[in-house]
């Protein structure tokens, strides 16, 4: 319309024949080719020119290119402006722009500076990069892939294998391809949403591969990777609300007084009562806190290189160790019975302080938990602090940072772990004690740490006695193979008489060769063969009796047998396990007493609880724990505990 104002306008007759021939066009079509290239009109610059459509569009990715220059109509005006802003400290697109966006800037920029050993105006902190470079740091994200299912003559198109063969039956083939609007091979964001939350996607993008990798895209994979991280770090914070409130434990609200615009800060928190600061503390909150600082510091450092997966692994890592390290090694002190003991307020101090600098950590990658976790640990204190943890700052890292403890608690973890690995290998369950466990260390130096410390190993591994031993363990047997994938090609017909030597020789001289010298010399054929690291492959086995599992800093051996004392303190374990699960199933609260009767008429049961019900009762907050032939009780639950059989009778007590 404004077009058709100007001065001797023609050509116009050309869309109205179009228009005539075919009525159905649109009138929107006027302004596009072929019709619009055959209007013009008088030119306002020149007597007798005439004003036409340039024919030809630069590809659009010049636009974006020139993006850095244009938008402050560099070099025409603003160039302090210009100077200030290039080149961009980071931008971020995906792998199909590397021929679009990503290269014009470059090519824009090698025009305009080229020839320059700096660009003009360039300032001070900037003058030592390469240029022509616009862009300081470029992320290259990979695509986002779907997998759908469709007819084979690709006329019916599912977004799920059940859909598919509902529909189908088996007449139907996977696909895996780009995600495409025009295939309609992607779900709404918003039932994704609905289904798992906006924080589980963005967690799922972030945090299970390098954002340069292509994905394809799986709601059972963002479903699993829920509870690893989201669900872990909320069970904490369902944890700290329960047993606070039990214990009246307030946190800020206690002592911190009226102090204006907080984002509660470890000094901050120093005002407030009853807070110790962490050298004061038992050596758990002093490990918590250091790894929490230095989770802190190594945050910022992945997200000054912009690495958010970087970022994501350390977050994790970290909540890992709150959630199944200190938290479970805490628990007997936030159930201690003195609410006021010193111990168990610096256990919950850690635990809020912990909390609330991780709220400020995941926030740029989870907002929404971070925000409600914010306001929970805040609520107390509502007023006196930033309304949002995303208008705090991001946590800087405390003067509490204890590097040998945390190599000492890790290498302890490590211990637990394997332990636990080889029960499992060994089907043996958590809760049945066992005699012995022997731990190989590959380095000694925290050995006399460790052993200070036998008490937490036994608990984790439920053993009786702890040795530490040096060099082979006795209980177990190395197997050495060669690696055939990389020894084929460089032995050739000699790679069998290699395989049959490693068989031969004792695996643990092969392993401590290796050591010593980086390589293992082994004799064939009239001639000695080099074989690194790389060249082999190591097994471990455990004789008969033992369990074993080997990790980086250790080899950890576990006795298998069993004696009918450690049968019957298994038996009572999981007996304390059943009653628990029966407080949750009847929705007892914490803090109810209750009274057990237990019907069974196996002896070896029977002596089993007579032996520990000191401990039972304690554990399951048990005014009773009886056995009895029959119960007057009508509502018994029956349970099964290896291979027996035993009804359990619970009565919360007023």
């Amino acid at each position: 319309d404004e077009l058709l104002t100007k001065d001797d306008v023609q050509g116009t007759e050309f869309w109205a024949e179009a228009k005539a021939k075919d009525p159905s066009l649109v009138d929107d079509l006027r302004v596009h080719k072929p019709y619009i290239d055959a209007v013009h009109y008088a030119s306002p610059f020149h007597a007798g020119g005439r004003m036409r459509r340039v024919t030809e569009v630069i590809d659009c990715w010049y636009d974006s290119g020139a993006m850095p220059f244009a938008q402050w109509g560099y070099p025409h005006k603003n160039q302090e402006a210009f100077a200030s802003q290039f080149p961009a400290d980071f931008i971020s697109e995906a792998l199909d722009q590397t021929r679009g966006w990503f290269y014009s800037q470059l090519a824009i920029s090698t025009m305009l500076f080229g020839n320059l050993k700096k660009p003009p105006y360039a300032p001070a902190e900037t003058q030592q990069r390469a240029y022509p470079h616009p862009f300081a740091n470029c992320i290259v994200l990979g695509l986002m892939l779907a997998e759908w299912y469709e007819s084979k003559d690709g006329k019916e198109r599912f977004l799920t294998e059940e859909e598919a063969k509902a529909s189908l039956g088996t007449d139907y083939v996977s696909k895996t391809g780009k995600m495409s609007k025009s295939l309609r091979n992607y779900r709404s964001p918003n039932e994704i949403f609905d289904r798992f939350g906006a924080d589980a996607l963005r967690w799922y993008f972030y945090a299970n591969q390098p954002p340069w990798n292509s994905i394809v895209y799986s709601e059972r994979a963002i479903r699993d990777s829920i509870p690893e991280f989201i669900l872990r770090l909320w069970n904490v914070f369902s944890f700290f609300t329960i047993y606070a409130e039990i214990d009246g434990f307030a946190g800020p609200a206690q002592g911190l007084g009226q102090l204006g615009d907080l984002q509660l800060t470890p000094d901050d928190l120093a005002m407030c009562a009853d807070y110790r600061p962490a050298s004061e503390r038992s050596e758990l909150d002093r490990w918590m806190l250091s790894e929490l600082s230095i989770a802190v510091e190594a945050s910022i450092e992945a997200m000054d290189r912009y690495d958010s997966y970087g970022t994501c692994q350390i977050l994790n890592e970290l909540v890992e160790g709150l959630s199944n390290w200190f938290v479970r090694r805490s628990r007997s002190r936030y159930w201690a019975e003195d609410k006021r003991s010193q111990d168990k307020l610096d256990a919950y101090w850690t635990l809020y302080e912990s909390m609330l600098t991780i709220a400020k950590l995941i926030a740029p990658f989870t907002p929404f938990l971070a925000e409600s976790l914010w306001k929970h640990l805040t609520q107390c204190i509502e007023g006196q602090v930033r309304q949002s943890v995303h208008l705090c700052d991001y946590p800087k890292p405390t003067d509490w940072i204890d590097k040998s403890l945390g190599e000492q608690m890790k290498l302890l973890r490590e211990i637990a772990s394997l332990g636990r690995a080889a029960r499992m290998d060994a089907k043996l369950k958590v809760r049945q004690p066992l005699a012995l466990v022997e731990v190989t260390l590959a380095d000694g130096r925290h050995q006399a740490w460790l052993e200070a410390h036998a008490e937490i190993l036994r608990e984790e591994l439920n053993v009786k006695e702890i040795r530490y031993t040096s060099g082979s363990s006795h209980y177990i047997e190395y197997q050495v193979q060669p690696n055939f994938r990389k020894l084929g090609p460089k032995l050739g017909t000699l790679l069998p008489k290699v395989k049959q030597a490693l068989g031969k020789a004792n695996g643990a001289d092969l392993l401590s060769e290796m050591t010593e010298n980086g390589v293992i010399r082994l004799a064939c054929d009239d001639q000695i063969v080099l074989l690194d690291g790389e060249d082999i492959q190591v097994r471990l086995t455990a004789k008969a009796g033992w369990a074993a599992s080997q990790g980086k800093a250790c080899v950890v051996v576990l006795s298998t047998s069993l004696t009918e004392e450690l049968i019957r303190e298994g038996i009572a374990n999981d007996i304390e396990r059943a009653v628990q699960d029966l407080r949750k199933k009847l929705q007892c609260r914490f803090t109810d007493r209750i009274a057990i009767q237990i019907v069974s008429g196996d002896s070896l049961v029977r002596t089993a609880i007579e032996e520990h019900k000191h401990i039972l009762k304690n554990e399951t907050l048990a005014v009773a724990f009886d056995v009895v032939d029959a119960s007057s009780q009508t509502d018994l639950h029956l349970v099964k505990i290896g291979e027996y059989e035993l009804s359990i009778g619970l009565t919360v007590q007023s």
